[in-house]
């Protein structure tokens, strides 16, 4: 199982090439777009690139198929949607995702304003680690990768926890945001950034950060359907079709957009409208499945996956993942059911991840199949 491991993540200004193009990722500012932004990125994906939008499971937006020739014209797009940052550290450093439930003047809304205004007082961390601000009444985002989590803690009041352990550290009103980027000095002063995540650093964590207090407990992520907010709107396999989308924001009345880590969308105040490509229903198979582009649109993978993942869905219980590589792009943590591509041939594992040894290798799409009663 041979792949390469990105030591970065694509952005607007540092987009990376796929066998279809290149992959411009932009990175919505509290994970929300006014209509405006979002009727204009749906253009701009039509104009520049292969007129598909992807959403990503820390609640970004990609363009996908995007020539060399054609990025200039979209990098002037977005800024002129306001959806660019001034340059491509500012882009790497604001690696912050939100619960999408936020109101204006609440905690997350305060604190997530307050850290992108304060990126420059964090010290350089590997380009992968980033920031949950999930201060709701009830964490939503415990399944999404993050290295430094503000979130509501069981006495109700806010916690500091640093991924990979249980509790947190209760912070004081006013200066959460100081306490996070001071977690973030330790992370690099104590040689953090040798294993790469806040996850796998082993360091015991100062003093002065005791985990002295468990989280509240977790909320349900967005389904699709009727919501307080409006109406949510599933992606098969995270993506759309950037005229299918604009069209289900007309439809919808929506006065925005809010893009989330479940490969859900909430249009804001809209309500639910005519199917247009998107996902209304809250049981459709398609939403138990990651798969990522697979081949030949991405060049790592050595085998087709999405149209086996849309076959396969109705068949299997519990969650799928078909992923083109051992890398796993689509869901790094477990699913109940994974098929991996090697070598132009599939592997089959239960309860694992990507990465994880198979018990079935050399699998054709139709034995693959045909295990599931799917043929």
């Amino acid at each position: 199982m041979s792949f390469a491991v990105k030591g970065w993540c694509p952005g607007a200004h540092r987009p990376m090439l796929s066998g279809d193009g290149y992959v411009v990722r932009v990175r919505p500012r509290l994970a929300r777009l006014s209509t405006a932004q979002a009727q204009g990125l749906c253009a701009a994906a039509e104009a520049h690139g292969a007129g598909l939008i992807d959403l990503t499971n820390r609640a970004n937006i990609q363009i996908r198929g995007v020539a060399e020739t054609a990025w200039t014209g979209l990098i002037a797009d977005l800024e002129h949607l306001d959806l660019l940052d001034p340059d491509a550290a500012t882009e790497t450093r604001r690696n912050i995702v939100v619960t999408p439930f936020w109101t204006d003047g609440d905690d997350t809304q305060r604190l997530a304003n307050e850290l992108m205004a304060r990126l420059h007082d964090l010290p350089s961390l590997p380009p992968k680690m980033g920031f949950a601000i999930d201060a709701g009444t009830g964490p939503v985002l415990g399944g999404v990768s993050a290295d430094f989590r503000i979130e509501r803690g069981a006495s109700g009041a806010l916690i500091l926890r640093a991924e990979g352990r249980a509790t947190g550290t209760p912070l004081r009103p006013g200066a959460e945001i100081d306490t996070l980027i001071r977690l973030a000095h330790w992370f690099v002063d104590s040689s953090g950034p040798e294993a790469g995540r806040m996850v796998r650093h082993a360091a015991p964590l100062p003093d002065w950060a005791a985990q002295t207090e468990a989280p509240a407990p977790a909320h349900l992520p967005l389904r699709p359907g009727r919501h307080p907010m409006g109406a949510a709107q599933g992606f098969a396999f995270g993506q759309v079709r950037a005229r299918d989308l604009a069209r289900a924001l007309t439809d919808s009345g929506a006065a925005a957009l809010r893009v989330t880590p479940w490969r859900v969308a909430l249009l804001e105040t809209g309500v639910p409208g005519p199917r247009n490509g998107l996902l209304w229903d809250a049981d459709a198979p398609e939403l138990r499945v990651d798969a990522c582009p697979g081949a030949p649109f991405c060049p790592q993978a050595s085998v087709e996956t999405r149209d086996l993942a849309r076959r396969l869905a109705p068949h299997v219980t519990g969650r799928l993942h078909v992923s083109g590589c051992a890398k796993g792009c689509a869901r790094m943590t477990a699913a109940d059911t994974v098929v991996i591509g090697q070598d132009g041939r599939y592997a089959l594992a239960q309860n694992a991840r990507a990465g994880d040894t198979p018990a079935q290798t050399g699998l054709s799409a139709d034995q693959i199949l045909a295990h599931f009663g799917a043929a």
